[in-house]
């Protein structure tokens, strides 16, 4: 949708075969479960190996660094738990849509978020995993709605997929990160309101 690589090529690829799925299997579940406990701090290579079982050399042989690890084992997760909804609407879905993700990032797993994306900024090997694990997978899913949106004749289709996501979105980390509002469900609908007003269709 947006022309950048897919998830696991060039070099993001890893090992293939029955065994390397297995390990990354492995893997992931041990990431997740760590971030979960301790956010990423405590998801080290060392605790990663520990908890999964998979040696240190193994879990390098997959991914150059921690940070790598953890933003696909939290883009997964995410993607786990934020469904798209269909509410019969565009703008109820885009709507629906800030809501969950709001609220995803009002949980426990905004900090873990939060600590991802402070880590790439420093991490230059684990930065394109995030943002193919992770951000490519968010924004594949909301660009699904917004095309949605185009289809059904609710949206102005002059208005880019790329802009309608960073709009809709962007306030939600904006404001994680810099802590100056909460993340409630009525703030999300306020940004939602705000913003389709601007980007849908009138009349």
């Amino acid at each position: 949708m947006t022309g950048k690589a897919e998830p696991g090529e060039g070099i993001l690829a890893h090992p293939t075969g029955a065994r390397s799925l297995r390990v990354r299997e492995a893997v992931l579940r041990a990431t997740r479960d760590l971030l979960w406990e301790g956010g990423l701090p405590a998801a080290t290579v060392d605790a990663i190996s520990a908890r999964s079982g998979v040696s240190k050399a193994t879990v390098y042989k997959h991914w150059p660094t921690k940070t790598a690890v953890a933003a696909e084992a939290f883009g997964r997760h995410m993607a786990e738990t934020v469904p798209l909804p269909d509410t019969g609407t565009a703008r109820g879905d885009l709507a629906e849509h800030v809501r969950q993700v709001s609220a995803f990032y009002a949980s426990p797993a905004g900090a873990v978020f939060a600590q991802l994306l402070a880590a790439c900024v420093t991490d230059p090997e684990g930065a394109p995993y995030f943002r193919a694990y992770f951000l490519h997978g968010r924004r594949e899913a909301a660009g699904t709605l917004w095309e949605r949106a185009v289809r059904q004749g609710e949206a102005d289709p002059s208005v880019d997929v790329e802009t309608a996501i960073d709009v809709l979105f962007g306030p939600l980390i904006f404001r994680l990160m810099s802590g100056h509002m909460e993340l409630t469900p009525g703030e999300a609908d306020a940004i939602s309101a705000a913003a389709l007003d601007g980007l849908l269709r009138h009349g």
